[in-house]
C-alpha cells in the first residue's frame, strides 16, 4: 500500500516535503534549458487538497459540460468530497502521482542530457490539470528558469480530448495570461499506445503476476486490461482513446504469445449517462460464475503511475464486491519502473530527432472534438516557434 511503500521512500521525502523539487533557476550565463514538462490531471497530493481537486476537475467542460456547470459543480463537490477524502485516508493520506512524476521527469531529463546533447541541459517540470502544481504555476517557474524551449509529454499513453486535449488547452490559456510573449517554443508528445519498451515493462509486470497463480492454472488465468471510462457522447465524437487503448492492449498481448484469454474492460463510471463499457466490476462478476474460473491478472492499462484509481477502486473496492478475491490479482503499475523510464526517455529523443511539433494525428483529433472556451483555431498557434523577438 501507499502508506508502507511510497509515502516513506526515501527517494521522495524531499519532494514532498518542500514541494520545489525542480525550483532552480538558471544563471544568466548558462545554456537555456529544455524544459521537459510531464502532463496529466494530477491527484491530490494531501486530503486537504481534495475538495479543490474535485472543484476543478467538475468545472472543466472539456471533459464534463453540463447546463449551469458552475453551480452544478459546486453542489456536486459538496456531495462527493466527503467520500473521496475519505478514499484518500484509505491510501495512505493522498494520491502518489505527483511524487512518482517529479521522480520520473528527474530520471528522464538525466538521460536525456547523456542522448540529446544537443537540447542539454534538460529540465523537469510537472503540470497538473487539477491539482498541484497546476499548469499556471509551473509555466511562471519555468519563464523564471529561462525556459526557451520546452516539450509537453502527455503521461496518458493514450490521446482523448477530455485528458491530453484538457492539458493543452489549459496550457494554451495560461500562454497567453503568462507569456503573451511567446518566449517559450513549445512542442508535443500526445500519445504513444505502442512503445516497444513500455509494452515490455507493462508485459513483464503481467508475467510477474501470473507467476504467482499455481503452475497448474497459470495458462487458464484471465487477463483483464482495466481502462478508465469514457462518456459514450465522447466517444461518439470520434476520439482515439478506445482504439489507442486497445492497440496497446494488443502490443502487451503480442509480448506475452497470447498465452492467456484477455479482454479490454472499462472502470470509473460517474453519473447516469451511458458510459463506455464493459465495465471491469460487472466483468469479473461474471467470470466467477464461469466453469472453470482459475483466477484474474488485472492490468491498469491506461494509468503508468498509482493513483486513487488503482489503489482504491482496483485494490478495496473491487475486493468487495467480488466473492472470491483470492483469485484476484493487480499487475503492478509502473511508477518506477526502469525499463518504462527508459521508455519515456526514448519517446522524447524520438521527438526530438523528429523535428515535428506534435504528432500527425493530433490536428483531426481537434477538428472532431466538441467546441471548447478561449482555445486557439489549430494546434498550430500553440506548438512551434512563436517568439516576437525572432
Amino acid at each position: 500500500m501507499f502508506s508502507r511503500s511510497i509515502k516513506r521512500s526515501h527517494v521522495f521525502s524531499s519532494a514532498y516535503k518542500s514541494g520545489r523539487l525542480f525550483s532552480t533557476t538558471y544563471n544568466a550565463s548558462q545554456k537555456s534549458p529544455t524544459g521537459i514538462v510531464f502532463m496529466n490531471m494530477g491527484g491530490p497530493s494531501t486530503v486537504e487538497e481534495t475538495r479543490e481537486f474535485l472543484l476543478r476537475l467538475f468545472s472543466d467542460r472539456d471533459i464534463i459540460n453540463i447546463p449551469f456547470q458552475k453551480y452544478l459543480a459546486k453542489w456536486i463537490v459538496k456531495r462527493r468530497t466527503p467520500v473521496i477524502e475519505q478514499r484518500y485516508s484509505e491510501i495512505g493520506g493522498g494520491s502518489p502521482i505527483r511524487q512518482w512524476s517529479e521522480y520520473q521527469a528527474s530520471k528522464v531529463c538525466s538521460i536525456l542530457d547523456k542522448t540529446c546533447p544537443e537540447t542539454a541541459p534538460h529540465k523537469p517540470y510537472v503540470a497538473f490539470r487539477y491539482a498541484k502544481p497546476y499548469t499556471e504555476e509551473t509555466l511562471p517557474l519555468m519563464l523564471k528558469d529561462g525556459v526557451k524551449r520546452a516539450v509537453a509529454f502527455s503521461q496518458y499513453p493514450q490521446f482523448s480530448y477530455s485528458t491530453t486535449g484538457s492539458s493543452v488547452n489549459e496550457l494554451w490559456r495560461q500562454t497567453l495570461k503568462f507569456d503573451p510573449q511567446r518566449s517559450i517554443n513549445w512542442s508535443i508528445i500526445d500519445r504513444w499506445p505502442k512503445n516497444a519498451k513500455f509494452v515490455k515493462a507493462v508485459s513483464d509486470h503481467v508475467s510477474e503476476k501470473l507467476q504467482e497463480f499455481p503452475e497448474e492454472d497459470r495458462d487458464k488465468v484471465t487477463i483483464l486490461f482495466s481502462a478508465h471510462s469514457l462518456p459514450m457522447d465522447v466517444v461518439n465524437t470520434g476520439d482515439a482513446y478506445p482504439a489507442e487503448v486497445a492497440a496497446t492492449v494488443y502490443s502487451v498481448m503480442e509480448q506475452l504469445n497470447f498465452g492467456n484469454e484477455y479482454r479490454l474492460v472499462w472502470q470509473s463510471k460517474v453519473g447516469p449517462k451511458p458510459w463506455l463499457g464493459a465495465q471491469t466490476v460487472a466483468t469479473v462478476q461474471k467470470l466467477e460464475k464461469a466453469d472453470g474460473y482459475k483466477g484474474l491478472v488485472i492490468v491498469p492499462i491506461a494509468f503508468t503511475s498509482d493513483h486513487i484509481e488503482t489503489l482504491h477502486e482496483l485494490d478495496i473496492e473491487l475486493l468487495e464486491e467480488v466473492k472470491k478475491p483470492e483469485l484476484i490479482k493487480r499487475s503492478a503499475s509502473l511508477n518506477g519502473n526502469s525499463l518504462f523510464i527508459e521508455a519515456l526517455a526514448d519517446i522524447a529523443k524520438e521527438h526530438f530527432d523528429s523535428g515535428l511539433p506534435y504528432s500527425k494525428q493530433l490536428e483531426l483529433d481537434y477538428k472532431l472534438a466538441p467546441p471548447s472556451e478561449g482555445i486557439f483555431n489549430h494546434v498550430s498557434e500553440l506548438f512551434g516557434d512563436h517568439s516576437t523577438k525572432k
